[in-house]
């Protein structure tokens, strides 16, 4: 057992100034594992937004290069951590070691991509408007804008994701690279994983010379609302429930000075199969949506929780072998207790509505997730009725058969916002689908043809967000090079002397930016 573990990370130190301790649990047998993790203080997560706040003049006006250094850093320290630590991640969330590689080549990736974005240099959005000192009636002084960073940003970690939307994932790298110190809320079902990778980023911090506040990791229940009050916190990244995210956003709200709050809270991901595809291929979309529904025990945000389609026979067909093929899903371990009774609930909410319908799957029992689906009456949606809102957060989907092509654009006009939408369908119908297109552009961040939701890739172009209640605001996203706008601000310098500028908007341009220059793109020195 390494020195100092179970400690809050503040300011670049180890602290235990509690006396109250939790432990993690080993996902699969409920057996506590042996580290006592102290709850944070008050005074503790005081000192950490503190240490965070001390930290970000410099780190916010360190060029970004050094920022790069420092987030690749990051993530080589996060690649060189050995079988020990994959075993951990295992054993705290039940998930195989082949899901945990792959989670953390993904975070590392994304960390990297967050390099090549700060060397890039575009995040700046440098925009020149020269000096017109003989335009008339009124001359025009000098205007130069780019983005900086917001602040110390508050991180919450997700349960679904112990890497890549957790201590080092998405929301860290992306406050990070704007130049945001963070104080991560660690999540309570791996605690010994984020001891581990808040390790391996305060060492990244100490090889690059950073701030020694630049991250602050703390543990503990009921410690999240201090954080998101304290006014050294600028900025808000939580991935988890449409409860906990409004509850978020409500403090964040209430404070003297409101604040930002990127929230990922709840997503059904509705899939519409059209009629051609499912004459064409049924029974193989049936196999591949039920691989979707059931991959990873249903626990990702992307999970395809709601099936559309339009009455017919190849429809009530494909029901059936959706059944069969649900049928036949084994049961999975969930990553912790609370996320099993959270689905048994769901589930048996579901099962309760006189307006649903239970297809197939074994009664709820035992300390695993049985595969469920379910069909619903198309009035459900035509009404909105809530319980068809709301996300069954594991291995679950629901049915509806709508009566036509237009209660199909009604039913899709009622859901809420949502992260994905999903239209499989053949050539000749979906080149007639573009009303479809126009309703879900509406209701999606991430719209997908002929293929399912569960899966995000990390790359510049992803969108990994939604109107509410799949995000906050719908304006970002938390995966891809974009969502470091969210913890960025744009300033303005008027008539500034060159000496008082930023790199990226002085006349030389240092960094050989592309830069907006009078409304024009230019990469040019001015002169």
């Amino acid at each position: 057992m390494t020195q100092h573990a179970g400690h809050n990370f503040i300011g670049g130190a180890r602290s235990a100034a509690g006396h109250l301790t939790l432990h993690s649990v080993d996902a699969s047998t409920g057996e506590p594992l042996p580290i006592d993790f102290y709850q944070a203080t008050p005074g503790e997560v005081d000192a950490a937004a503190r240490a965070a706040a001390a930290a970000y003049p410099a780190f916010r006006a360190m060029a970004a290069q050094r920022r790069a250094e420092f987030i690749e850093a990051i993530a080589s320290e996060l690649d060189a951590l050995g079988d020990d630590f994959i075993a951990t991640v295992c054993r705290e969330t039940a998930l195989p070691s082949a899901r945990i590689l792959g989670e953390r080549a993904r975070t590392s990736g994304q960390l990297r991509l967050f390099a090549q974005v700060l060397r890039r240099g575009d995040f700046f959005a440098a925009r020149i408007d020269r000096a017109q000192p003989e335009r008339q009636p009124q001359p025009r002084l000098d205007i130069r804008q780019c983005r900086l960073g917001l602040g110390p940003v508050a991180v919450f970690g997700a349960s679904n994701f112990p890497l890549a939307f957790s201590t080092a994932g998405g929301d860290t790298a992306a406050a990070l690279a704007a130049g945001c110190p963070v104080v991560f809320k660690a999540h309570s079902g791996h605690m010994a994983t984020a001891e581990q990778v808040a390790a391996a980023i305060v060492r990244a911090a100490e090889r690059c010379a950073m701030p020694a506040g630049v991250f602050n990791m703390i543990f503990g229940a009921g410690v999240g609302e201090a954080l998101v009050k304290h006014p050294a916190i600028q900025a808000v990244g939580f991935t988890g429930s449409l409860k906990g995210g409004r509850a978020l956003c409500d403090l964040a709200a209430a404070r003297p000075q409101p604040i930002p709050v990127f929230a990922e809270m709840s997503s059904i991901n509705p899939v519409i199969v059209l009629p051609q595809a499912l004459q064409a291929r049924g029974e193989v979309i049936a196999r591949e949506l039920a691989a979707s529904v059931v991959m990873g025990c249903g626990q990702f945000c992307t999970n395809p929780g709601l099936v559309l389609g339009v009455r017919s026979q190849a429809f009530s067909a494909f029901i059936e072998q959706l059944k069969a093929q649900i049928a036949d899903q084994p049961a999975q371990t969930m990553l912790n207790a609370g996320t099993l009774r959270s689905y048994s609930h769901g589930v048996a909410e579901l099962k309760a509505h006189p307006g649903i319908r239970h297809l197939a799957g074994a009664d709820q029992q035992g300390k695993q997730a049985w595969p469920q689906v379910f069909q619903a009456d198309a009035r459900l949606l035509l009404e909105a009725d809530p319980l068809l809102q709301e996300e069954v957060f594991g291995p679950a989907t629901v049915v509806v058969e709508l009566a036509d092509h237009g209660q199909l654009l009604q039913a899709l006009q009622a859901l809420g916002g949502q992260l994905t939408t999903t239209l499989v369908g053949e050539p000749d119908e979906l080149g007639a689908a573009g009303e479809l297109v126009a309703v879900l552009e509406h209701k999606a961040g991430r719209l997908l043809i002929n293929g399912y939701p569960t899966g995000v890739e990390v790359c510049e172009a992803m969108v990994h967000g939604g109107p509410y209640p799949a995000t906050s605001d719908s304006r970002g996203t938390s995966v891809g090079s974009l969502s470091i706008d969210r913890f960025l601000r744009p300033v303005c310098y008027q008539n500034f002397p060159q000496s008082l500028l930023p790199q990226a908007l002085q006349d030389a341009n240092p960094l050989g930016l592309m830069r907006l220059v009078d409304g024009q793109p230019s990469r040019e020195a001015l002169r």
